[in-house]
């Protein structure tokens, strides 16, 4: 499904942040990528979601190589990502419905879709009663399981998640890691990079090691190694 082939990526000509990166994704997979601050999750995040492109290398997305999309077909091709981040990023004056909905309508989808979907969403993340609510009346969990049914409600094929527990507390991380498991167990690809060892024991999935640009470890057992 996705496959990084040689992949290094070097900022104002001597900066490194990633270096002869080669790996791949299969559909269905949960993939976490670990890794101290600078390692360089976040700049591999950012070459799937195409807002960076490779120094040298391909990177490919069902057999497409993504950084060779015309600009005017980007948004067909990020229709089939979701992506959650660590500061949730909701709009504070819309409700959880209308959060996800705001989603939907950017994809062009019709209002009896979006009222038959949103609900569905919220359901998933186990906030059906919340559909109302705003932002700033949820706790960090609840704005993240926001983000996340907003990720899932066009129903793509891989969700990106760039360090979704990091301004959550153990017991908001557990719920959050367990819905991305529920997701990924309904066939959803997921990516998600974390500094939490105690996320990646509770997965046992296959885990990434990252340092200094490069790939130190990968292991399909899902050991954080450090």
């Amino acid at each position: 499904m996705i496959y990084f082939d040689k992949v290094s990526k070097i900022y104002n000509g001597d900066s490194v942040a990633l270096e002869d990166i080669t790996f791949q994704v299969s559909p269905g997979e949960f993939l976490s990528i670990v890794g101290h601050s600078g390692a360089g999750k976040t700049t591999l995040l950012k070459m799937l979601i195409v807002e960076d492109k490779p120094t040298e290398g391909k990177v490919f997305f069902e057999s497409l190589d993504i950084h060779s999309i015309p600009k005017s077909k980007l948004p067909k091709y990020r229709r089939k990502l979701g992506t959650v981040f660590q500061d949730f990023k909701l709009l504070p004056h819309k409700t959880a419905f209308e959060n996800i909905a705001f989603a939907m309508e950017a994809n062009g989808r019709s209002d009896a879709e979006i009222a038959e979907n949103v609900p569905q969403a919220l359901e998933l993340v186990d906030l059906g009663t919340k559909m109302w609510n705003f932002p700033h009346e949820l706790s960090g969990g609840e704005k993240q399981r926001v983000a996340i049914a907003r990720a899932i409600v066009n129903q793509p094929d891989l969700i990106i998640a760039d360090e979704p527990t990091g301004n959550l507390d153990p017991i908001a991380t557990y719920e959050v890691v367990q819905i991305l498991k529920k997701i990924n167990d309904l066939g959803t690809t997921v990516i998600m990079t974390t500094h939490n060892k105690g996320v990646i024991d509770a997965l046992g999935r296959r885990v990434i090691t990252m340092d200094d640009g490069k790939i130190i470890r990968d292991d399909a057992e899902g050991k954080y190694v450090l």
